[in-house]
């Protein structure tokens, strides 16, 4: 789901509210979590997940096209954990599919 789909999709589901409304809402939102993540803070939604930052390493490694070796400096990146709620949700067991049902 891209942002413009959220924002069609809140719009569709809350139809008293602006789109515009709706824009600046999901952008705020999203600015936020990027603002936290981005001085090293941890994001919960509770019931959905978790995200936060993690360092990785300076490490040597190979280029997979000619086998050379390649020096990757340190980084960070961002971890997500699913929350109880939505690891829950994704593992029941779903309708049967017409290519499961053969």
């Amino acid at each position: 789901m891209t942002k413009s789909e959220l924002i069609q999709r809140l719009a569709k589901r809350y139809p008293y509210l602006y789109q515009r409304d709706i824009e600046r809402l999901v952008g705020t939102v999203l600015d936020h979590i990027s603002q936290t993540l981005t001085e090293g803070g941890r994001v919960e939604l509770r019931g959905f997940g978790a995200f936060s930052v993690r360092k990785r390493d300076a490490r040597k490694a190979r280029n997979p096209k000619n086998g050379a070796e390649v020096f990757i400096g340190e980084r960070y990146s961002i971890y997500f954990r699913t929350g109880k709620e939505l690891r829950e949700r994704i593992n029941e067991p779903h309708v049967q599919t017409a290519s499961s049902a053969g």
